[in-house]
């Protein structure tokens, strides 16, 4: 069982930054996908960036360049450093883990349904 809980989420003038934080309880193993994923209102949920526990990571298009998700595997927190924000990056913010799906994890950037457990979510707003 993992628990996760996201932080860092605020309110930021586009171009500005923001870095989001999640901390995951419990051991989430040698194997797993971890990642962001966003819903903005009215729109349906969609991934933003994962990283599996080989380090591999995969970005959705629209973040390419802004966006790096890491990991600290000693302290347990997933990372997502947003740079050049949009006002079309505005969302509620959701860390999410798959603890056998490292070898997926591709796939699940884009399959969020399958991911097995995941935060309350943090907002980010982005004023133009």
């Amino acid at each position: 069982q993992v628990q996760l809980v996201e932080s860092g989420g605020g309110s930021v003038q586009a171009g500005g930054s923001l870095r989001l934080s999640c901390a995951a309880s419990g051991d989430t193993g040698s194997n797993y996908c971890m990642g962001w994923f966003r819903q903005a209102s009215g729109k349906q949920r969609e991934g933003v960036a994962v990283i599996n526990s080989d380090g591999t990571t995969s970005y959705v298009d629209s973040v390419k360049g802004r966006f790096t998700i890491s990991k600290d595997n000693v302290k347990n927190i997933l990372y997502l450093q947003m740079n050049s924000l949009k006002a079309e990056d505005t969302a509620m913010y959701y860390c999410a883990a798959d603890l056998a799906g490292g070898g997926r994890c591709y796939t699940l950037l884009k399959n969020y349904y399958a991911m097995d457990y995941w935060g309350k979510g943090t907002l980010v707003t982005i004023s133009s």
